[in-house]
């Protein structure tokens, strides 16, 4: 399934979880739908709306929490809905939704924390030259990560702001993300997978010069990275099911609609079954937590000695997983 977040609330209080519906243009409203189908089945319509929001709570944390129950209620409204041709739930609400007309959350709304690893070796080999250095030797030996600012995502969609420090240039970083939905400590690399509840676009907006001074101290990245909207997932989430090979995956970034890079998930050198391994070691991993793949080959400004500035729009497509689209704009 395609999971949804949304809101209609234009301050994005009230969250939504929404089923991508085969039109690829609406969302089915789950917990609404589902209080729907209990109620055409005779049970009262309060009792219905209490059951559906335990069954299918309409916050993805709580529905990630409620594991296959949830997503075997989702499917069986889903279906129940295309074939009643339901459109109202109990209160009178609309069961399906446009796209266009809602407010989009990021596919992740509220991520238990963002791990961001390193895992192209394309990437390094493209940028440490820039840098002036060789990739140290140890990037070998084990999938290193940096942590990431949870409370700083965004969505497809949204307009980047560029923070007043970037200079008025930003650079995006191509990736695609695992999001964990059954936790655990000291997870077997051979059964990592299994923790795995789906897989988002990531795209980990980064203020360049800010980056570079904090990693000179021996630190960072952090606002060089973590500012309102940078870490942008979405489109959407995607069930592992619907993913039977993470690593075969086509990749592929425009800008301005121009193509940039184009590539295979099947070309990273650490694979998510390693990184999870190893953030698991002595430390217990949570729902909702976000694996960054790090940045594909190719996948970023830097690599190519460009820059974004106001008005660019990038579009990020993986294979099964759709296009991220986001413009960057200045603050003014």
């Amino acid at each position: 399934m395609r999971l949804v977040p949304f809101s209609v609330d234009s301050r994005r209080l009230q969250h939504r979880l929404g089923v991508l519906c085969a039109d690829a243009g609406s969302v089915l409203d789950v917990t609404a739908a589902t209080a729907a189908r209990l109620a055409s089945a005779g049970l009262p319509a309060r009792a219905a709306q209490r059951v559906a929001d335990a069954l299918t709570p309409s916050r993805l944390a709580e529905f990630v929490e409620t594991a296959d129950l949830a997503l075997d209620h989702a499917r069986e409204s889903l279906a129940w809905a295309d074939q009643a041709g339901a459109e109202d739930g109990v209160a009178g609400e609309p069961l399906r939704y446009r796209l266009a007309d809602v407010i989009r959350l990021p596919a992740v709304p509220e991520p238990a924390l963002i791990r961001d690893f390193m895992a192209f070796e394309q990437h390094l080999r493209n940028i440490y030259p820039r840098l002036g250095r060789e990739i140290p030797p140890q990037w070998y030996e084990f999938p290193a990560y940096y942590k990431g600012n949870p409370s700083a995502v965004g969505a497809d969609g949204d307009d980047v702001i560029m923070p007043d420090y970037a200079d008025g240039e930003l650079d995006f970083e191509f990736e695609f993300a695992a999001v964990i939905g059954r936790g655990g400590r000291n997870i077997d690399e051979s059964t990592a997978l299994e923790h795995v509840y789906g897989y988002t676009i990531y795209d980990d907006f980064s203020a360049r010069g800010m980056q570079s001074r904090e990693m000179a101290v021996g630190l960072g990245p952090a606002k060089g990275k973590d500012f309102d909207g940078a870490h942008v997932l979405g489109p959407w989430l995607v069930t592992a099911d619907e993913v039977p090979d993470p690593y075969g995956l086509a990749l592929a970034a425009r800008v301005n609609g121009e193509e940039w890079t184009t590539g295979s998930s099947g070309d990273m050198h650490w694979r998510f079954e390693q990184m999870i391994a190893h953030a698991s070691r002595a430390e217990t991993l949570r729902p909702l937590e976000v694996f960054g793949s790090g940045t594909v080959g190719g996948g970023s400004a830097a690599e190519m000695g460009e820059t974004l500035r106001a008005g660019d729009t990038v579009e990020l497509e993986v294979e099964r997983l759709g296009v991220l689209r986001n413009t960057v704009r200045s603050a003014d």
